[in-house]
């Protein structure tokens, strides 16, 4: 699923980012690399360092440098649109009104996974990006389809290397300190001001399983999952009533201390976790230490107020019999480097989201399949999705994406039987499930 840069465009396409935090600042880096394809010119965010940080990078006058997204919404109904695009990168919670808001100005859209947090969103959402006069162009942050890694296993599943895919085994492994540091401390913590773990990270994992098995529609679905050790009653009778790591005895024993993830990590090279919700050029012990002192981030993991599960895996059947299984686990050393096995009547591939093998049954020899990566995260997808985003607003061109607002709506829908699946303890009819999505009677 390769898409060409549009080196034929007169001149760059133009974006507004919404949202100057890590995914927004992540997408935005596209126009540094290929300033000739792509030009940030305007953005919407509340804190004011990354909105002017993000202003002085990408060079962005004052006069499109905006507080809240809405203030551009009014602009662009006095002035006209800021930009061709946008890129919404807001909490979960918000993306189906930035969506609505921005689709009723006519930008074509590329919007942070999950699309919403709701189902009635999500079937909202798609109807509003096609519910226009002259139809626009809507990406959504499922970024595994566009890595290297997952482009070479798709040519080689179509090449039928594989014979037909009978079974798939795909495993999230989150990190420890990524998974405390964003789902048990951070802003993806309760459900209810993000959403439920398997959307929030998860849905792209699952999307995969269908770019895969592109053409095989869902029929079942089946989960387990729970807080297995983030809560209370887990806690080290040592660390006693304290709440914040700062106060406890029993900090420097602690996997979990947030002293040694946040403050002793900023002078060591690698992962500052502290730059993620420090809003500040220059990190030092002075303001971190004040950050754990009145954020969520020095709280103590097992008296946090997280109701996200910490694992879960789920279980698809598709047409045909053909099963897959996505497992995602915060108990884990690497940090989002899926693990990948496929098991077709002609051979199986096996890979770690960098390189793959695939074994031949008839000829039983091995083939290594090394992949070129490039820069950004998630095997260099981030780059590849705003490089096809990009290209298919330039030539005003859905299928450069390689994805419908359709295909976007069965990968969330999914995810939400899986989890409906979980809290009650059931197989879901995927077919039924979502006609009652459509019709409105599933919320």
């Amino acid at each position: 699923m390769a898409v060409e840069q549009n080196e034929t465009s007169p001149s760059p396409v133009t974006i507004a980012i919404i949202g100057a935090g890590h995914r927004g600042r992540t997408y935005a880096g596209y126009a540094l690399d290929y300033p000739h394809l792509a030009k940030v010119v305007a953005v919407a965010e509340p804190g004011k360092h990354r909105r002017t940080a993000m202003a002085s990078k990408h060079s962005i006058p004052e006069a499109m440098q905006f507080s809240q997204w809405k203030d551009m919404i009014a602009h662009g109904t006095s002035h006209g649109k800021v930009a061709d695009c946008v890129v919404i990168a807001v909490m979960d919670q918000l993306h189906a009104e930035a969506v609505a808001d921005f689709a009723a100005q006519g930008y074509h859209i590329l919007c942070e996974k999950p699309m919403a947090t709701s189902i009635g969103e999500c079937v909202a959402m798609v109807r509003n990006v096609l519910d226009v006069e002259k139809p626009k162009v809507f990406g959504i942050g499922h970024v595994l389809r566009y890595s290297p890694y997952n482009r070479a296993i798709k040519e080689v599943i179509d090449s039928g290397a594989l014979g037909e895919i009978i079974n798939i085994q795909h495993i999230e492994p989150v990190g420890n300190e990524h998974f405390s540091h964003s789902y048990v401390r951070g802003a993806w913590r309760k459900e209810s001001e993000a959403s439920f773990a398997l959307m929030a990270k998860c849905c792209h994992d699952i999307d995969i399983l269908s770019f895969y098995l592109s053409g095989l529609k869902p029929t079942k679905v089946h989960s387990f999952g729970s807080i297995g050790h983030f809560k209370k009653s887990r806690k080290p009778v040592q660390a006693g009533t304290a709440k914040n790591c700062l106060d406890c005895t029993y900090e420097p024993d602690c996997i979990w201390s947030a002293k040694r993830i946040y403050l002793d990590r900023l002078s060591q090279p690698g992962m500052q976790w502290a730059s993620l919700f420090v809003d500040a050029d220059v990190l030092d012990i002075e303001n971190v230490t004040e950050a754990l002192r009145t954020t969520s981030y020095g709280n103590c993991v097992y008296e946090s107020d997280n109701d996200v599960v910490d694992h879960q895996i789920v279980n698809i059947e598709y047409e045909g019999g053909v099963t897959a299984s996505m497992t995602m686990s915060a108990f884990t050393e690497s940090i989002c480097d899926r693990g990948t096995r496929i098991q077709g009547t002609k051979g199986e591939l096996i890979g770690d989201m960098v390189a793959f093998d695939v074994f031949d049954f008839q000829t039983r020899k091995k083939t290594h399949h090394a992949t070129v990566m490039e820069g950004g995260y998630h095997g260099g997808g981030d780059t590849g999705l705003a490089r096809a985003f990009v290209a298919s607003v330039a030539q005003q061109d859905q299928s450069l994406l390689g994805v419908t607002p359709d295909d976007v709506l069965t990968s969330h829908l999914l995810v939400f039987a899986a989890e409906r699946s979980r809290l009650e303890g059931r197989v879901v009819d995927f077919a039924e499930f979502r006609a009652s999505c459509e019709d409105g009677t599933t919320k």
